[in-house]
Protein backbone atom coordinates (compact mmCIF):
# COMPACT_ATOMS: atom_id res chain seq x y z
CA UNK A 1 0.00 0.00 0.00
CA UNK A 2 1.07 3.26 -0.90
CA UNK A 3 1.72 5.58 2.29
CA UNK A 4 -0.32 9.32 2.01
CA UNK A 5 0.49 12.15 3.37
CA UNK A 6 -0.33 13.13 6.75
CA UNK A 7 0.23 16.63 8.85
CA UNK A 8 1.08 16.49 12.56
CA UNK A 9 -2.24 16.32 14.77
CA UNK A 10 -3.90 19.28 15.85
CA UNK A 11 -2.33 21.12 18.85
CA UNK A 12 -4.42 20.81 21.86
CA UNK A 13 -4.45 23.20 24.44
CA UNK A 14 -2.25 22.28 27.80
CA UNK A 15 -4.59 21.73 30.72
CA UNK A 16 -4.82 19.78 33.76
CA UNK A 17 -7.24 17.09 35.34
CA UNK A 18 -8.99 19.68 37.10
CA UNK A 19 -8.84 22.13 34.02
CA UNK A 20 -10.41 19.73 32.03
CA UNK A 21 -13.23 18.65 34.41
CA UNK A 22 -14.24 22.04 34.82
CA UNK A 23 -14.25 22.94 31.08
CA UNK A 24 -16.58 19.41 30.14
CA UNK A 25 -18.66 20.31 33.46
CA UNK A 26 -19.07 24.19 31.74
CA UNK A 27 -20.06 22.90 28.48
CA UNK A 28 -22.05 20.37 30.02
CA UNK A 29 -23.93 23.14 31.57
CA UNK A 30 -24.16 25.26 28.48
CA UNK A 31 -25.81 22.45 26.15
CA UNK A 32 -27.80 21.79 29.03
CA UNK A 33 -29.98 25.21 28.35
CA UNK A 34 -30.54 24.51 24.33
CA UNK A 35 -34.51 23.89 24.59
CA UNK A 36 -36.45 23.47 21.45
CA UNK A 37 -38.48 25.97 20.47
CA UNK A 38 -42.02 26.35 19.00
CA UNK A 39 -42.72 30.13 19.45
CA UNK A 40 -40.62 32.19 17.24
CA UNK A 41 -40.24 35.87 16.94
CA UNK A 42 -39.36 37.60 13.04
CA UNK A 43 -36.14 39.07 14.39
CA UNK A 44 -33.25 38.78 11.40
CA UNK A 45 -30.60 37.01 12.55
CA UNK A 46 -27.54 37.82 9.98
CA UNK A 47 -26.50 35.40 7.47
CA UNK A 48 -23.15 34.87 8.41
CA UNK A 49 -24.11 33.61 11.58
CA UNK A 50 -25.79 30.48 9.92
CA UNK A 51 -22.27 30.85 7.63
CA UNK A 52 -20.44 29.82 10.89
CA UNK A 53 -23.09 27.44 12.32
CA UNK A 54 -23.00 25.20 8.85
CA UNK A 55 -19.18 25.47 8.35
CA UNK A 56 -18.61 23.85 12.15
CA UNK A 57 -21.57 21.58 11.46
CA UNK A 58 -19.17 21.02 8.36
CA UNK A 59 -15.92 19.99 10.76
CA UNK A 60 -18.24 16.51 11.97
CA UNK A 61 -16.15 13.16 11.42
CA UNK A 62 -18.04 10.98 8.50
CA UNK A 63 -17.67 7.80 6.75
CA UNK A 64 -14.02 7.55 4.50
CA UNK A 65 -14.39 11.33 5.25
CA UNK A 66 -16.58 11.97 2.05
CA UNK A 67 -18.85 14.37 4.62
CA UNK A 68 -22.26 12.93 2.89
CA UNK A 69 -23.81 15.82 3.69
CA UNK A 70 -25.56 19.46 2.04
CA UNK A 71 -27.38 22.05 3.88
CA UNK A 72 -29.75 24.46 2.11
CA UNK A 73 -30.54 27.59 4.25
CA UNK A 74 -33.63 28.85 3.73
CA UNK A 75 -34.20 32.87 4.13
CA UNK A 76 -36.86 33.63 1.81
CA UNK A 77 -40.30 33.88 2.89
CA UNK A 78 -42.15 32.80 -0.22
CA UNK A 79 -39.60 29.70 -0.14
CA UNK A 80 -40.56 29.06 3.58
CA UNK A 81 -44.03 29.75 3.42
CA UNK A 82 -44.02 26.95 0.30
CA UNK A 83 -42.40 24.40 2.85
CA UNK A 84 -44.93 25.52 5.33
CA UNK A 85 -47.73 24.58 3.08
CA UNK A 86 -46.65 21.68 1.87
CA UNK A 87 -45.04 20.08 5.60
CA UNK A 88 -48.42 20.88 7.11
CA UNK A 89 -50.21 19.01 4.78
CA UNK A 90 -47.93 15.84 5.38
CA UNK A 91 -48.11 16.53 9.30
CA UNK A 92 -52.18 16.78 8.69
CA UNK A 93 -52.43 13.32 7.06
CA UNK A 94 -50.01 12.36 10.07
CA UNK A 95 -51.96 13.20 12.61
CA UNK A 96 -54.95 12.15 10.88
CA UNK A 97 -54.41 8.57 10.37
CA UNK A 98 -49.96 7.88 9.98
CA UNK A 99 -49.82 7.89 13.50
CA UNK A 100 -50.41 4.86 16.32
CA UNK A 101 -52.06 5.56 19.56
CA UNK A 102 -49.42 5.54 21.20
CA UNK A 103 -47.63 7.76 19.08
CA UNK A 104 -49.79 10.01 19.49
CA UNK A 105 -50.13 9.58 23.23
CA UNK A 106 -46.13 10.01 23.46
CA UNK A 107 -46.30 13.56 21.46
CA UNK A 108 -49.27 14.73 23.68
CA UNK A 109 -47.49 16.13 26.19
CA UNK A 110 -45.73 18.39 24.21
CA UNK A 111 -48.60 20.03 22.41
CA UNK A 112 -47.34 19.75 18.73
CA UNK A 113 -50.25 19.31 16.23
CA UNK A 114 -50.42 19.66 12.06
CA UNK A 115 -50.03 23.86 12.63
CA UNK A 116 -46.40 24.86 12.10
CA UNK A 117 -46.27 28.31 11.80
CA UNK A 118 -42.69 28.75 12.97
CA UNK A 119 -41.67 28.02 9.41
CA UNK A 120 -43.33 31.17 8.18
CA UNK A 121 -42.23 33.18 11.21
CA UNK A 122 -38.27 32.25 12.15
CA UNK A 123 -35.71 33.97 10.03
CA UNK A 124 -34.17 30.60 9.06
CA UNK A 125 -34.93 26.97 7.84
CA UNK A 126 -31.76 24.96 7.75
CA UNK A 127 -32.68 21.72 5.31
CA UNK A 128 -30.28 18.90 5.89
CA UNK A 129 -29.66 16.45 3.33
CA UNK A 130 -27.75 12.89 3.45
CA UNK A 131 -25.91 12.44 -0.05
CA UNK A 132 -26.02 8.81 -0.95
CA UNK A 133 -23.07 9.27 -3.63
CA UNK A 134 -20.31 12.49 -3.68
CA UNK A 135 -17.26 11.73 -2.47
CA UNK A 136 -14.81 14.81 -1.40
CA UNK A 137 -13.99 16.36 -4.42
CA UNK A 138 -16.56 18.39 -6.86
CA UNK A 139 -17.85 16.21 -9.03
CA UNK A 140 -17.29 13.13 -7.51
CA UNK A 141 -20.16 10.45 -7.70
CA UNK A 142 -18.63 7.75 -5.22
CA UNK A 143 -20.50 5.81 -2.83
CA UNK A 144 -20.71 7.27 0.33
CA UNK A 145 -20.79 5.10 3.62
CA UNK A 146 -22.49 5.75 7.11
CA UNK A 147 -24.56 8.22 5.39
CA UNK A 148 -27.11 8.45 8.53
CA UNK A 149 -24.86 8.52 11.16
CA UNK A 150 -22.58 11.13 9.62
CA UNK A 151 -25.39 13.30 8.83
CA UNK A 152 -26.59 12.54 12.27
CA UNK A 153 -23.43 13.49 13.85
CA UNK A 154 -23.07 16.58 11.74
CA UNK A 155 -26.70 18.04 12.65
CA UNK A 156 -25.46 17.79 16.25
CA UNK A 157 -23.02 19.84 15.69
CA UNK A 158 -25.09 22.73 13.96
CA UNK A 159 -27.56 22.50 16.63
CA UNK A 160 -24.58 23.02 19.15
CA UNK A 161 -23.14 26.37 17.28
CA UNK A 162 -26.76 27.52 16.58
CA UNK A 163 -26.86 27.44 20.56
CA UNK A 164 -23.73 29.13 21.40
CA UNK A 165 -24.73 31.53 18.82
CA UNK A 166 -27.43 32.10 21.39
CA UNK A 167 -30.34 31.19 19.01
CA UNK A 168 -33.62 28.88 19.41
CA UNK A 169 -33.74 26.31 17.29
CA UNK A 170 -36.36 23.04 16.30
CA UNK A 171 -35.62 19.92 14.63
CA UNK A 172 -38.88 19.43 12.37
CA UNK A 173 -39.09 15.66 10.63
CA UNK A 174 -42.01 15.55 8.73
CA UNK A 175 -43.03 12.46 6.69
CA UNK A 176 -42.35 12.01 3.90
CA UNK A 177 -40.09 14.83 3.34
CA UNK A 178 -39.38 14.58 -0.57
CA UNK A 179 -41.18 17.92 -1.46
CA UNK A 180 -37.83 19.35 0.61
CA UNK A 181 -35.79 18.08 -2.27
CA UNK A 182 -38.30 19.17 -4.83
CA UNK A 183 -38.40 22.60 -3.60
CA UNK A 184 -35.07 23.29 -2.46
CA UNK A 185 -33.66 21.80 -6.21
CA UNK A 186 -31.59 18.89 -4.60
CA UNK A 187 -30.73 15.89 -6.79
CA UNK A 188 -32.86 12.83 -6.87
CA UNK A 189 -30.12 10.88 -4.57
CA UNK A 190 -29.90 13.15 -1.70
CA UNK A 191 -32.42 12.13 0.98
CA UNK A 192 -33.45 14.92 3.21
CA UNK A 193 -32.63 14.41 6.75
CA UNK A 194 -33.84 17.00 9.17
CA UNK A 195 -35.37 20.50 8.86
CA UNK A 196 -33.75 22.44 11.40
CA UNK A 197 -35.72 26.01 12.47
CA UNK A 198 -33.17 28.78 13.73
CA UNK A 199 -34.25 32.35 15.28
CA UNK A 200 -34.99 33.94 18.18
CA UNK A 201 -37.60 32.73 20.84
CA UNK A 202 -40.69 34.84 20.66
CA UNK A 203 -40.99 37.45 23.90
CA UNK A 204 -44.22 34.86 25.12
CA UNK A 205 -42.34 31.53 24.07
CA UNK A 206 -42.75 28.62 26.38
CA UNK A 207 -41.56 25.16 26.70
CA UNK A 208 -43.45 22.28 27.96
CA UNK A 209 -42.52 20.87 31.56
CA UNK A 210 -42.13 17.60 30.23
CA UNK A 211 -39.38 18.43 27.14
CA UNK A 212 -37.63 19.75 30.11
CA UNK A 213 -36.73 16.26 31.53
CA UNK A 214 -33.74 14.87 30.29
CA UNK A 215 -32.69 11.27 31.67
CA UNK A 216 -29.46 11.56 34.68
CA UNK A 217 -25.85 10.11 33.92
CA UNK A 218 -27.18 6.93 35.38
CA UNK A 219 -29.72 6.03 33.38
CA UNK A 220 -28.22 6.82 29.89
CA UNK A 221 -23.94 5.24 30.83
CA UNK A 222 -22.20 2.29 32.22
CA UNK A 223 -19.49 2.07 33.25
CA UNK A 224 -17.25 -1.26 32.79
Amino acid sequence: MQPHPTIPYTALPAMTDAERIAAAEAFRDHVAGRRTCRMFADTPVPRAVIEAAIAAAGTAPSGANHQPWHFAAIGSADIKHRIREAAEEEERAFYASRAGEEWLDALAPLGTDADKDFLDIAPWLIVVFGQRRGGIDPGEARQNYYVTESVGIACGLLLTALHRAGLATLTHTPSPMGFLRDICGRPADEKPVMLIVAGHPAADATVPVHATRKKPLDQISSWL
